[in-house]
């Protein structure tokens, strides 16, 4: 594990930030690794307690893989209309469904490789699925992250959310991955607002080169 500048700074925000908030669970509705992974696409470019709003509707009539591979996309995007990329995401939830049933026996599969092959699924996607659904390790980067990486000057206003999490997997212990990206959103959508930041209520503040003091 690399031990240089960056790695020393993602470790005090880390342990700043755990002080404060603790482990965290992920927001998103879901009861199988199935329903996680479903609750994680459709969070894309979507808010969770919008996504939270429509999954228990969908997850009492689509509960697993099987029953979802046997809908149409016409049939789910009914329930998911409100969410943003609907007629996207059902077709690819339709999909999904189908390769885990034909594929993977009907289940959610635990390695990076198999969860990026399913339709609609990136490496952020795995990894929240990897950190919840199986206590694997996994960083997601979402907005809220990469935002936070750039203004500690961790990353650079053109690194890919790739290059982020290889960095910080780099410097950061496995078993830390999946709450310090929680840690990272959290603070993110509470404190370090993209359009209005509370640098003076910020734990961090010290730590942040861009932070008013």
């Amino acid at each position: 594990m690399i031990n240089d500048k960056k790695a020393q700074l993602l470790r005090s925000i880390h342990d700043r930030l755990y002080l404060h908030y603790g482990v965290l669970g992920c927001p998103l509705l879901h009861e199988t690794p199935f329903q996680l992974l479903i609750a994680v696409l459709l969070s894309a470019q979507c808010k969770d307690d919008r996504v939270n709003m429509v999954t228990p509707q969908l997850f009492e009539k689509y509960p697993d893989a099987a029953a979802m591979s046997q809908a149409s996309a016409e049939e789910i995007g009914k329930i998911i209309q409100s969410l943003g990329l609907w007629r996207n995401k059902a077709e690819n939830m339709v999909k999904l469904a189908q390769k885990l049933v034909n594929d993977f026996n009907n289940t959610v599969p635990q390695t990076m490789e198999e969860l990026t092959s399913l339709a609609g699924v990136g490496r952020k996607s795995a990894n929240v699925v990897l950190g919840n659904a199986f206590n694997l390790p996994g960083f997601p980067v979402d907005t809220h992250v990469q935002r936070l990486m750039k203004l500690f000057k961790l990353a650079k206003a053109n690194d890919t959310p790739e290059k982020i999490e290889d960095m910080t997997c780099k410097r950061i212990k496995p078993e830390l991955w999946s709450n310090f990206s929680h840690l990272l959103i959290t603070h993110g959508r509470r404190v370090c607002i993209a359009r209005r930041p509370q640098c003076r209520n910020c734990v961090i503040n010290d730590l942040c080169p861009g932070a008013e003091k």
